[in-house]
């Protein structure tokens, strides 16, 4: 399963937690943002207080959210594909983790 999903467009929760449940891989489409890169404060914070670049952080929300998402970020640089497999291995906080769930939600 492959659709749109990210820190901020999360109409597909309770898809994530469907497949989840069945087995079945979901693949966030533009886990990044895509064309509009993620903008927001609370990542910002997040990515500053960890000490840790905000898309390794936004990466790292994807994988701790569920045990059925695979990602495929795209980079153009290896730079950047380095945040991205720093991302595997990163730990949130339950903190981190909270502030972040309130981007996608408008809280």
């Amino acid at each position: 399963m492959q659709n749109l999903y990210n820190l901020a467009r999360r109409e597909d929760d309770a898809l994530v937690d469907l497949t989840a449940e069945q087995g079945i891989a979901y693949v966030p489409y533009f886990p990044l943002g895509g064309f509009s890169p993620l903008q927001s404060d609370a990542l910002d914070t997040v990515a500053a207080r960890l000490d840790v670049p905000r898309l390794t952080v936004a990466l790292a929300w994807l994988l701790q959210r569920s045990p059925n998402i695979l990602l495929i970020p795209g980079t153009s640089s290896v730079a950047h594909l380095r945040d991205n497999v720093a991302a595997a291995g990163f730990t949130l906080p339950a903190d981190a983790v909270a502030e972040l769930d309130a981007i996608g939600t408008g809280a």
